[in-house]
């Protein structure tokens, strides 16, 4: 029987709450809290927004940490936006975090938030006005989404009533474009906006932060040129490639003990890290585990 296998049982430990849950339960809940403090307490409307609602004068009284409390604030006047930032979320979260894992995917919203935040203050230092909302860290989530599956066909519902597919990297750069435009004439040319209080720099700096996680960070490329270069030695200047040292161990995969056991050692490390956290030698081992037991 399958079930008296070790590595097809399923008791192998497991966080107890997703970071999409811990997520969602804190937008939501400061949000119900916003309405209570509205409508039911006398006086207190507007309080947690003078508490936590990012603004030049909050962070010139040394509110420090209202570059990152403003992204769990909505506007209480629209629904319709907490609701779209709450859906976006939970689909992003169902591709990036069994790949990046609970404390990464939260850690880029956060990191997202702060540097949109930041972004915005430098752009409205000389203004007034205040920042409240998600986006930052929705768009910064897309924009890793969009660097893992380039080309992975999407459907959205164009205003909300005419789907239309496309490719998550031609989303990202009309998403780009946009809020460049939108940066450019209506917050560093201060027009008029027809669109109301729309942070183009938040989002631009929460795009920023996406990109700078899934290149720096995932990818480990701290290289500025474009790859290869076209310049090259002659092969006599060149040194001899390095012969690679052989790995420390080898899991002899005819022996089913040694392979039941590395089998849950590799998913109990995806449960705690996620996929992407896997080396390219675990990723051997489980599709030769696979094949072994297809085979069966």
């Amino acid at each position: 029987m399958l079930s008296d296998r070790n590595y097809m049982r399923d008791d192998y430990p497991r966080e107890g709450t997703s970071a999409l849950v811990w997520l969602i339960s804190s937008l939501v809940a400061m949000f119900v809290l916003q309405h209570v403090f509205l409508r039911l307490i006398p006086g207190a409307d507007g309080l947690l927004e003078n508490f936590f609602a990012l603004s030049v004068a909050n962070l010139k009284a040394w509110k420090l940490w209202t570059l990152f409390t403003y992204g769990f604030l909505h506007s209480t006047r629209n629904i319709l936006l907490i609701f779209v930032n709450l859906v976006c979320l939970f689909f992003m979260a169902r591709a990036l975090e069994p790949v990046l894992g609970s404390r990464r995917y939260l850690g880029v919203f956060g990191f997202a938030v702060v540097l949109g935040g930041l972004l915005w203050t430098a752009t409205n230092w000389r203004y007034d006005g205040e920042i409240i909302g998600a986006w930052p860290g929705v768009v910064g989530l897309f924009t890793v989404f969009a660097c893992f599956y380039p080309n992975q066909p999407m459907t959205i519902l164009l205003f909300f009533v005419m789907p239309v597919t496309l490719k998550p990297k031609y989303v990202a750069f009309i998403w780009l474009g946009i809020n460049l435009l939108g940066f450019t004439y209506y917050e560093l040319f201060r027009a008029a906006s027809p669109f109301g209080e729309v942070s183009y720099s938040a989002q631009l700096g929460g795009m920023a932060a996406g990109w700078i996680y899934y290149r720096y960070l995932h990818e480990a490329n701290w290289s500025f040129g474009a790859g290869k270069s076209e310049i090259e030695l002659p092969h006599w200047l060149k040194k001899a490639p390095k012969t690679p040292k052989p790995a420390a161990y080898q899991v002899d995969v005819s022996r089913p003990h040694d392979l039941r056991a590395e089998v849950d050692r590799i998913l109990d490390k995806i449960n705690s890290h996620g996929f992407g956290a896997l080396t390219a030698e675990e990723k051997r081992l489980l599709d030769e585990a696979k094949d072994i037991l297809s085979r069966r």
